[in-house]
């Protein structure tokens, strides 16, 4: 899990520029609206029309704002509930819109179907796997394993499109399909995890009235 790894050195790295941006009174809720607007503005404006290095590499600039999100809000004190849920959200709409630039590209001008389908699947997947956290979180138990979480599905595919607008001869299709089958593990572990920790443990009884500990399909 190299989100995890990476943390101290992304710290080390953004510590300059968190302390400007402190004085500056920039707030970590305005640096992730920066961010996911710019990847997604990224996603679907260069991507999406088949500049894929550029796009790439633009994306790659206002992910790096997520991590810096994170640390400006660990020194002002911590985040606030609202701007945990705001950056997950973020999270979820850039990565749909990366995806989302590749299927468009690829289903038309760039015409292959099969990279249309890799991408889909690797966007439900992404999807699944975020899901299943946070819905086992929300239950009170834990599924924070898993060999592709979102810093190595963001390298994989921002990698693989970064080379392939290089002209590098099917670097998106690996991509795609290693971040396919990794993610398809990932989720397999997650709900291994689930299963294991919540032998013996039932959903609290609710009174009439109340809502369902099921989430709405």
């Amino acid at each position: 899990m190299l989100g995890v790894n990476l943390r101290p050195a992304v710290a080390r790295f953004w510590a300059p520029v968190v302390r400007g941006l402190l004085r500056a009174g920039v707030t970590a809720n305005a640096v992730t609206l920066t961010g996911t607007v710019g990847a997604i503005l990224s996603a679907v404006f260069l991507i999406g029309t088949g500049h894929l290095f550029w796009g790439a590499f633009a994306v790659t600039v206002f992910v790096l704002l997520d991590m810096l999100d994170g640390a400006l809000a660990r020194a002002r004190g911590g985040g606030s509930v609202f701007g945990a849920v705001l950056d997950s959200t973020g999270d979820r709409a850039a990565d749909a819109a990366i995806f989302g630039g590749l299927v468009w590209w690829f289903s038309g001008a760039g015409d292959n179907r099969l990279l249309v389908l890799l991408a889909l699947l690797c966007l439900v997947l992404g999807v699944l796997t975020s899901y299943v956290k946070a819905r086992a979180e929300g239950v009170g138990l834990s599924a924070d394993v898993g060999i592709v979480e979102r810093t190595e599905r963001l390298i994989l595919v921002l990698v693989g499109t970064g080379f392939s607008g290089l002209g590098i001869p099917y670097a998106v299709h690996v991509a795609l399909w290693v971040l396919l089958v990794g993610s398809a593990v990932t989720v397999a572990q997650r709900f291994a995890a689930v299963r294991r920790e919540s032998r013996g443990r039932q959903l609290p009884t609710r009174s009439p009235g109340e809502p369902s500990g099921r989430p709405a399909s």
